[in-house]
């Protein structure tokens, strides 16, 4: 491969097809993030509350992790999304609307030992799940 003084198109050209071969940035360039995310590339979604789940903690751990699975409005798409504090399950009831945010794992996947949940619920009925659980709000009746 010349090193040359006129070799910097093909230089170039080379580079660009091995760029393909990472998959960070074949990802990027084909917008397959958008393509599969609940969430189409936003980042935070609002939808309703199909159901509360149980979810068991990988090893070593040994927990029943909160979830919640979350139907999206915008979409339709449902989602598995973690319910952040001691008994924040208890505040949210089915068919009540939820925000949710991505967890904040490594590259947009699950964190810790929530295998398979990549969400976080933020607010619900638009008052925040923080602000419940630390007994500063109320939730409203609807």
């Amino acid at each position: 491969m010349g090193m040359g003084e006129f070799s910097a198109k093909k230089l170039r050209q080379r580079r660009q097809k091995f760029r393909w071969s990472k998959a960070d940035y074949s990802r990027r360039v084909l917008d397959l993030k958008k393509k599969h995310d609940p969430l189409e590339g936003s980042p935070q979604g609002r939808g309703i509350v199909l159901e509360k789940v149980g979810i068991e903690a990988k090893q070593p751990n040994s927990a029943i992790r909160k979830c919640v699975r979350v139907q999206l409005i915008k979409n339709g798409r449902q989602a598995t999304a973690f319910c952040v504090g001691n008994r924040a399950v208890t505040f949210i009831n089915e068919h009540d609307e939820v925000l949710i945010e991505g967890i904040g794992g490594r590259k947009g996947r699950s964190m810790g030992d929530l295998s398979g949940v990549r969400y976080k619920v933020i607010q619900v009925n638009g008052v925040s799940l923080d602000e419940l659980v630390h007994g500063r709000k109320e939730k409203p009746q609807r």
